[in-house]
């Protein structure tokens, strides 16, 4: 009788060598990992943004997968990040907290002790013997308020500190250091918040994805610090179009914009004019000295609230995206 389990890790094996074999992927260590990983689901953001890549129809190369996994990396570091900052700053209060209470319970203390010691002078005959019985109160006290002033001034002082580095690790964790520019995790946020106002303003609003045409031959051919600046410059050009325009790196060599204010036709010519420029800049090799020539990038563009949620915007921006790629490039196509 067939073992079911058997079966089942059969058919995982050739799903993932299925995978590699279809996209040309090497049968690495790592590779093997990641396919597991997609056709398993274990990591969910992969799985998706693989298959909406493979839905619209574009390639899965090594390169790209390389890339996907180093921000996954750098997002789950960051997370991890923010979340150890978050657990001690709660931590730092619930010691401010203790300390606080602690002085409450003295200063208490030292009432009750107060109001005892105001019934012995009602009823005792020896003034002596009361001004010292003050006396040792009065030290006990001031020696419990250093310590409790001193512990709360430890606390609130631990407690800035901490909230600076938890604000800059979320400012950090929103910057593609790269570009300088939000990184995908801020756009997000700053998509489903635009969409929101915009609804309410009853504003246009339109999205568009941007990729650098053959990016790869750059990188491939001048190397990466090369590969960097023309990303750098694409997100410079795309950054300067309008206050109006949000502007973000996507991953890799892609970017994405949301235009609010603009219709699709006020946003396609600010995009295709900021298109227009770049491509007429040439590019030259530093350390080589050798000419790149031409940059250019492809776009896509949609108006947002012409599809029911977000996300089908922002597949539709995609699907033009490539066309513009199938059509050849240096253009933009809208969706």
């Amino acid at each position: 009788m067939p073992n079911p389990r058997n079966a089942h890790r059969s058919q995982l094996l050739e799903a993932i060598s299925e995978f590699l074999l279809r996209h040309d992927l090497a049968v690495s260590p790592d590779n093997l990992l990641r396919a597991h990983a997609i056709m398993t689901k274990t990591n969910m953001r992969l799985a998706n943004i693989v298959l909406d890549r493979e839905e619209a129809g574009e390639p899965i190369t090594q390169a790209w997968l390389d890339e996907q996994m180093s921000e996954c990396d750098t997002t789950d570091s960051t997370s991890s990040n923010l979340d150890r900052l978050a657990r001690e700053l709660d931590r730092s209060m619930e010691r401010f907290g203790e300390s606080t209470r602690s002085a409450h319970e003295a200063a208490s203390d030292y009432g009750a002790k107060l109001a005892q010691q105001t019934e012995m002078v009602a009823n005792s005959s020896s003034e002596e013997e009361v001004v010292t019985s003050l006396a040792q109160v009065a030290r006990a006290m001031l020696d419990r308020t250093r310590e409790m002033e001193a512990q709360m001034k430890k606390s609130d002082e631990e407690s800035r500190h901490l909230r600076r580095n938890l604000a800059k690790a979320r400012r950090d964790a929103s910057i593609d250091h790269l570009t300088n520019l939000p990184n995908r995790r801020a756009f997000e946020d700053v998509y489903k918040s635009e969409w929101v106002a915009a609804q309410a303003e009853m504003e246009p609003m339109c999205l568009a994805l941007c990729d650098i045409d053959f990016f790869k031959n750059v990188n491939d051919t001048h190397g990466h610090d090369t590969g960097d600046r023309v990303i750098r410059a694409v997100a410079q050009a795309l950054d300067r179009i309008s206050d109006s325009c949000h502007v973000a790196r996507h991953g890799g060599e892609e970017f994405v914009l949301l235009f609010r204010g603009l219709d699709l036709a006020g946003a396609n010519v600010a995009l295709d004019a900021a298109r227009e420029r770049f491509a007429a800049r040439h590019f030259v090799d530093k350390v080589s000295g050798k000419a790149i020539g031409g940059v250019t990038f492809s776009g896509g563009l949609t108006d947002v609230f012409a599809h029911p949620d977000l996300s089908s915007a922002l597949r539709s921006a995609d699907a033009a995206l490539y066309r513009a790629k199938e059509a050849g490039r240096n253009r933009i196509e809208l969706g």
